[in-house]
């Protein structure tokens, strides 16, 4: 139960008060018709023809008091809405005297959301404002927003201290931050703009939007551990998704020949400043291309993107100066392991022999692991904290690509590509497997060598097969976490400064 703070506790003494006055603290009806913006900028419009007109304007504004100023039979208030700040002209003359008594009194308060009916104008100060004679409370602030103190120090540099200063209790407690933190609201106007530039590259592409189930009886399509529930009228365990790639490939059986999907996925791992247990996907499959059409495509959406956000393609993240004018570079995987290692890892055909190759060069690794998990651990290891600009690392081993087609020139790789930028790893690409025996196949490798308590098993999915076996069409596939995407694009860090409510530990007590 609410246990109010001395602060708190004055609030809600002043929110009986106006109760016993009459007021109504949160009414039912709200009567806007302007924005913060709007209304400043058609009144400037007017003011450059005719500053007469102007002043005849009226409009009603709401939003919430960000600095209120009593200054004896006037006050100066500013509100917020999502569009901006407006100022209201609070004078005693217009108000009349009961209205104007609430604000002399203190019962209205910084954080209340209110409404101003009146005409523009502009102060001596040559401010646009709300000249009010309707004022009225839409909802008291009972907690009081906190507040972030900046001081500049001596070299320039801004430290943050206060009650909202901890970025956890930022993340806990979005609502307030949003509130509070104008820069925060943007970052996610931004992510919606780039989610919808990414839509519009794919539909006008003629991609049909789809969705496919997020509780799955079988979960596949990536190497992830799930999440698991149960379905009590049906007595069936179920898996929520962690990738929406075999569904998607079902519709190009179906007969559709361009399918992508904007979704949740659920993975049941770790959290990092890249990594939340639920994140947004991009996944597209598209008939009779492969994946170096996929890689086009991939090039042309993300510059959309960049481009929906940002005024060039030349952007800055996290200090780094990073070009995404295509064509991004390419490379296969074993060229860029040999050049940033030493290590030709094709000279070492077994896990045991490469797992020693890579110790003898001064390298820790977990012992025991696959030979292609042993590849692509030199890969994280030695080549992506060297991918500052976009590339394409090509040719993944086969044993950890059990969806892709084998390359032409030889046995132990195929047709699947990464994309990394920034040194993280943005996008997984194949030319995808459709000959439903060599699916079957690789299933039950990937079960042989799966070991337990590992994230990379790939569960065989025996109506993905069946569907296969009716005839798929050779196709490009890919997926991308768009809130990599987002991060790249908005300048963030952390994958939590672009997720509204990423997940966090159990709040104590």
């Amino acid at each position: 139960m609410w246990q109010p703070n001395k602060l708190e506790q004055e609030r809600v003494e002043k929110l009986q008060k106006l109760e016993a006055l009459g007021v109504e603290a949160f009414p039912r009806r709200v009567e806007r018709t302007y924005t913060a913006a709007r209304a400043i900028a058609e009144y400037e419009a007017l003011e450059a023809k005719d500053s007469e007109a102007a002043q005849s304007l009226e409009v009603v504004v709401c939003g919430r008091i960000r600095r209120l100023n009593l200054k004896g039979k006037i006050a100066f208030c500013h509100i917020e809405d999502e569009s901006g700040r407006v100022q209201l002209m609070l004078r005693i003359n217009e108000l009349g005297e009961a209205t104007f008594e609430l604000l002399k009194e203190g019962l209205v308060d910084s954080d209340d959301f209110v409404q101003a009916k009146g005409t523009m104008t502009r102060t001596r100060a040559g401010e646009v404002s709300v000249l009010t004679y309707e004022f009225k409370l839409l909802a008291k602030s009972l907690s009081p927003l906190p507040v972030i103190k900046q001081q500049v120090q001596e070299d320039g540099s801004v430290v943050e201290h206060g009650e909202f200063s901890a970025v956890e209790t930022r993340y806990r407690q979005r609502y307030a931050d949003l509130a509070v933190n104008r820069e925060v609201r943007e970052v996610f106007l931004k992510r919606a703009q780039v989610i919808r530039a990414v839509r519009h590259f794919f539909d006008k592409e003629g991609f049909l939007e789809v969705e496919t189930p997020i509780l799955q009886p079988v979960y596949g399509g990536a190497a992830a551990r799930p999440f698991i529930t149960h379905h009590n009228q049906l007595d069936q365990d179920l898996y929520l998704r962690i990738s929406f790639e075999l569904y998607l490939k079902r519709l190009l059986v179906g007969g559709y020949d361009a399918v992508y999907e904007l979704g949740r996925d659920f993975r049941n791992e770790g959290v990092s400043y890249k990594h939340n247990t639920e994140f947004t996907m991009l996944e597209f499959y598209k008939a009779y291309i492969d994946y170096h059409d996929v890689a086009r495509l991939t090039e042309r959406f993300v510059v959309e993107a960049c481009l929906a956000v940002n005024p060039s393609l030349q952007i800055n993240y996290q200090g780094k100066a990073i070009d995404l004018t295509p064509p991004w570079k390419r490379i296969r995987m074993r060229d860029a392991i040999r050049e940033a290692s030493g290590i030709d890892y094709m000279d070492y055909p077994d896990a045991a022999a490469l797992e020693a190759a890579i110790r003898a060069a001064g390298m820790s690794v977990k012992p025991g692991q696959p030979w292609g998990k042993l590849v692509e651990h030199l890969l994280g290891e030695c080549v992506e904290p060297t991918l500052t600009q976009p590339t394409f690392i090509m040719d993944y081993p086969r044993d950890i690509s059990p969806f892709a087609k084998k390359v032409e020139y030889d046995e132990q790789h195929t047709e699947r590509w990464e994309l990394y930028i920034a040194n993280m790893e943005f996008a997984n690409a194949f030319t995808e497997l459709n000959d439903p025996r060599d699916q079957e196949a690789r299933f039950l490798e990937m079960a042989a060598i799966f070991r337990a308590g590992e994230d990379d098993e790939t569960p065989l999915d025996e109506d993905y097969l069946r569907a296969m076996r009716y005839g798929m069409p050779p196709n490009g596939g890919f997926g991308m976490g768009m809130d990599r995407l987002v991060m790249l694009l908005t300048d963030q860090r952390s994958i939590r400064d672009v997720l509204l409510y990423p997940h966090l530990r159990k709040e104590e007590g």
